[in-house]
């Protein structure tokens, strides 16, 4: 018994984990989640906001693999978009509108603690009830629930890693105003774009 649950469990395992961790990562990869981690990174400190979004796509991961395909039916689909767009408009707006001083005064005050729940919160709205997390879901129906939700978030935890180490080497480069600008920009289009949507 126990010869055939070491033979047939662990590897089958292993196997849900990696075929979990290279779909995900591939639908994944350049998606607006990796590209607010960029964004928040380059106006924050690296570690929290990758420890903030690790924190959302685990949690994502969990209500997908215990819902299965009923999470997309869970909320309206209108009302989740309507939120992403007013949590995103209000981002944009709130960088767009930071002076030079307060900018520099922002990044230095912000607690690690509340870049945290920022980025937790951009990247739970935005991806809640994406095509990754219905992804996830319907992997979990047909395979075991625990390596689809370990695959799944290694495999977002690393697309997050390598959006903030991106975003963090912009902050060398780009002039902080401009920086600010172009991110407020880009939340301001991604509202836009959650709002048409609803539409």
């Amino acid at each position: 018994m126990f010869g055939d649950i070491y033979t047939g469990g662990p590897i089958e395992w292993i196997s849900t984990v990696g075929v979990t961790f290279v779909l995900i990562f591939l639908a994944e990869i350049g998606d607006k989640s990796q590209l607010v981690c960029m964004t928040l990174a380059a106006n924050y400190r690296a570690l929290p906001v990758l420890v903030g979004a690790t924190f959302a796509f685990a949690f994502l991961n969990l209500l997908a693999v215990l819902f299965g395909a009923a999470l997309a039916n869970w909320l309206p689909e209108n009302m989740i978009n309507i939120s992403v767009a007013v949590l995103f408009a209000a981002f944009g707006i709130h960088v767009l509108r930071a002076k030079k001083k307060d900018m520099d005064q922002e990044i230095s005050e912000k607690s690690n603690h509340s870049i945290l729940i920022t980025t937790f919160l951009l990247i739970l709205m935005a991806e809640l009830g994406d095509k990754t997390q219905i992804a996830v879901a319907g992997l979990s129906s047909a395979a075991g629930p625990m390596p689809v939700w370990l695959g799944a978030t290694l495999a977002l935890s690393f697309i997050s890693t390598i959006g903030v180490l991106v975003g963090s080497r912009l902050l060398q480069r780009i002039p902080m105003v401009l920086l600010y600008r172009m991110s407020g920009a880009f939340f301001l289009i991604f509202a836009a774009f959650a709002l048409s949507r609803v539409f």
